[in-house]
């Protein structure tokens, strides 16, 4: 087994392993290893904004996690795919920037406010770290950076189905919102992307490509960490393989995890961290018991509302034959056109039950019928839209645990979508009022059917069992190992970011959340990658 040393190494080269790895490197006092257990970013599927529709149903840069067979949704097993890239989410992503409310990062804090030394995670203490990265084409003001690394902008192209969409909301009674990521979050508009110019931004480009000159940042792909190494309470280094065998890096400085929600707890528990007698179990021997590795598992769960087009609207078979010619050469030649648009240009955050209140349901509008591969054979392929509807704010946890020692073995993973009560009570509301929405202003005139659900039956009974069939991820797992106070046993991390009751090892992912944000988390996730790396340059 070789043995190489460093003075950092990054476990997991997603978007918090990418900002963390970047950063450290470019301070020019150590040296950092990136390790990726995936494949490398520059694939012309992965840069043009609607390659995501090409691979989500099958492709080597996605891992696709099966869920244990879920009792409340009458044994189901679903999917939840996660990045197999460099760039981790951000590379395969739909793009859309969000960064959730202010209210998110101030219960964050409130959660954090028992440790004894508390650097602060309230809004005004995340915000910097927000604007510091993004680099904006319209808004630049106190929410808004314009010079960051990370290309924020505009959809390149707006289908029809997305602008009908935006105008049906509004016939509803809800508000035109210029900027989700403003003041308010509520309304119904136009999200912004991570691309500029048809060419996704992902962590990967914003922040590994501007290092590959320097000495100090070494990136290996398809390397994946088996074990972090402890020694006498401290994280001395990893194991790692890849095609070549095993290795092992010894670190003077610190180990930090960034191999996602799913993954992380894995090697966490691998390595002895973790619920004692869940290790026993797999005879892996405890270096500090922590219960909660791998609990407080939370994901957006999202149901799909599809209707079929009475005309040729939307994205079908833009993507094939001569429409996809001319949709290229369109590209190529003028940088316009379905090609600089990831699909996902129009969205609303709405609360159906109390307008005025924060929003509970987030919406997406796909111009085409879009369905998760496990549900394919539900819909017939035609020309159509898909409103998605995502809980904001769930209170449904899962969890994720060892299958075996063996490091090649994928987690066992159980997100509960749904379970909670209130979640399946907020998301029928949220399909009640979008299929309002379906049958509303302009869009309902470009509507032949609404194929699910069923329009004429809005029963609870009749919803709740669509939500059951339908449920999916939104592509958002975190929460565990989650950050909390002191004297909470279910806390892995501090307030800084370390793991409790072992030195020089930090999670810097989603993984680390106390809770989730009221949006997408890849803007959060650079976020926390960009905290934890300032916290190891500062020592804290």
């Amino acid at each position: 087994m070789s043995v190489e040393e460093f003075d950092h190494v990054v476990v997991g080269g997603g978007s918090a392993g990418c900002v963390a790895a970047a950063r450290l490197s470019a301070a020019g006092t150590s040296r950092v290893l990136l390790l990726e257990a995936g494949y490398s970013n520059r694939h012309p599927l992965l840069d043009m904004p609607p390659g995501i529709f090409k691979m989500i149903n099958g492709s080597k840069f996605m891992r696709y996690h099966r869920t244990t067979p879920q009792t409340h949704l009458d044994g189901r097993v679903h999917e939840i795919p996660q990045g197999h890239v460099l760039g981790g989410g951000s590379s395969v992503n739909a793009q859309v920037y969000m960064r959730g409310r202010p209210a998110d990062y101030d219960a964050w804090q409130d959660i954090l406010r028992g440790n004894n030394d508390n650097p602060g995670w309230g809004w005004k203490d995340v915000l910097p770290h927000f604007t510091g990265m993004e680099g904006n084409n319209r808004l630049a003001n106190e929410l808004h950076g314009s010079d960051g690394p990370v290309q924020v902008s505009d959809p390149g192209h707006i289908d029809e189905f997305s602008r009908w969409f935006v105008q049906a909301v509004q016939t509803l009674g809800e508000p035109y919102n210029p900027d989700f990521n403003g003041p308010v979050q509520r309304g119904t508009g136009f999200y912004q992307f991570t691309n500029r110019y048809g060419k996704r931004s992902s962590a990967a480009y914003a922040f590994v490509t501007p290092q590959e000159d320097n000495p100090n940042l070494v990136v290996r792909l398809q390397s994946e960490v088996e074990k972090v190494l402890v020694e006498d309470g401290r994280a001395s280094g990893v194991i790692y393989r890849d095609a070549t065998g095993t290795h092992e890096i010894r670190v003077s400085g610190e180990v930090i995890l960034a191999a996602g929600a799913l993954v992380t707890p894995k090697i966490l528990m691998l390595s002895g961290i973790g619920p004692a007698d869940h290790l026993a179990e797999f005879d892996v021997p405890v270096e500090v018991d922590l219960p909660g590795v791998g609990q407080n598992l939370i994901d957006h769960p999202e149901v799909p509302i599809t209707a079929i087009a009475n005309g040729p609207y939307g994205y079908y078979k833009q993507g094939e034959g001569w429409r996809m010619l001319r949709n290229g050469l369109q590209f190529k030649v003028f940088g316009s056109g379905p090609v600089t648009s990831a699909g996902v240009e129009a969205g609303a955050f709405v609360n159906p039950t109390d307008p005025n209140a924060p929003p509970t349901i987030q919406a997406f509008c796909v111009p085409i019928v879009y369905l998760d591969r496990d549900a394919l054979d539900a819909l017939q392929d035609d020309y159509g839209v898909t409103i998605t509807t995502v809980v904001v704010k769930p209170k449904s946890r899962g969890e994720v645990r060892l299958a075996s020692s063996d490091p090649a073995a994928m987690p066992l993973v159980s997100p509960n979508l749904l379970k909670h009560p209130d979640d399946m009570a907020a998301m029928i509301d949220g399909q009640r009022f979008f299929l309002d929405v379906m049958a509303a202003g302009p869009l309902a005139k470009r509507i032949a059917k609404v194929a699910i659900p069923d329009p004429s039956d809005r029963s609870d009974a009749a919803l709740r069992a669509h939500c059951k069939r339908f449920v999916k991820t939104n592509y958002h797992p975190a929460g565990t190992a989650r950050m909390g106070a002191d004297g909470d046993a279910g806390a892995v991390l501090d307030a800084y970011m370390k793991v409790r009751g072992i030195d020089a090892l930090r999670v810097c992912d989603m993984s680390a959340v106390p809770d989730i944000n009221a949006g997408n988390t890849n803007a959060p996730a650079m976020m926390l990658g960009d905290r934890c790396a300032e916290f190891v340059l500062a020592q804290r």
